[in-house]
């Protein structure tokens, strides 16, 4: 009749101790590395939807900025701006130019990867967050 023998070992950690017990002729390093089947690779897709979807009107340092946008099948067809920082004459000097750049800039990359406007950084900060929730809602990044 064969026996399994066990090797007892006591590791004092501060004012506890510990003891594990690992069969004869294994390693500690080798009896802990146990090989197990990876999990299954789960895949996410979301489906893309057509419509015009709203972002959240993204508070800024002068205002809200709030972008809506157009898909249709998956692509992004319109960007538009309907709220956006105009209480001085330099936030509509400043809006005026950049808001219609960064929406252009959506349209060319199909995606939220834009970079911001100079001269217009609270601007930008704020289009983009109004952004990823639109293209959220849309099924989109």
């Amino acid at each position: 009749m064969a026996t399994n023998k066990l090797l007892k070992t006591v590791a004092f950690c501060g004012i506890g101790a510990v003891a594990s017990f690992i069969p004869v002729g294994m390693t500690g390093a080798s009896a802990a590395t146990t090989k197990t089947k990876p999990a299954p690779k789960v895949t996410k897709t979301v489906a893309k939807k057509s419509g015009t979807f709203l972002g959240v009107a993204a508070m800024t340092q002068f205002g809200a900025v709030q972008v809506s946008v157009s898909v249709d099948n998956g692509k992004i067809t319109k960007v538009n701006s309907p709220v956006y920082p105009v209480g001085t004459f330099r936030d509509q000097q400043i809006n005026a130019q950049a808001i219609p750049m960064l929406e252009q800039e959506v349209l060319q990359v199909q995606s939220s990867k834009i970079y911001g406007i100079g001269g217009a950084s609270y601007t930008s900060v704020g289009f983009y967050t109004s952004l990823v929730s639109a293209l959220a809602k849309a099924g989109l990044k």
